[in-house]
């Protein structure tokens, strides 16, 4: 049987190598190829991550002091997965006032 201690480790790492690619995603989006497999490393990891925290789980393990946390997590972690292969690049989904074209149509007017 393996230990919940390296069930733990692995949790941490994927959620960790997830975490950091999500964060610097959009540095990755200069290039289509680059988002991509950054895209894809993402989605795979937090897959993994989910697997590893339901294994955590059934193992008897605990996150965080908590035996309750990682089910719900895992699933977290599925629904961030399928976020990480939306490609919402060049639409305008916040509508919103973009500080650019502000500034744009205050040199217009």
């Amino acid at each position: 049987m393996v230990e919940v201690g390296f069930i733990s480790f692995l949790v941490q790492t994927f959620c960790g190598i997830s975490a950091i690619l999500f964060v610097f995603v959009a540095t990755f989006s200069r290039s289509e190829k680059a988002e991509a497999l950054v895209q894809n490393i993402i989605f795979t990891t937090l897959l993994l991550a989910a697997a590893s925290l339901w294994w955590l789980s059934s193992a008897g393990g605990s996150l965080w002091g908590s035996n309750y946390l990682p089910q719900p997590l895992s699933i977290v972690c599925i629904i961030l997965a399928i976020a990480a292969r939306m490609n919402i690049k060049g639409e305008n989904v916040s509508f919103g006032a973009n500080p650019h074209s502000i500034g744009k149509s205050l040199e217009e007017e």
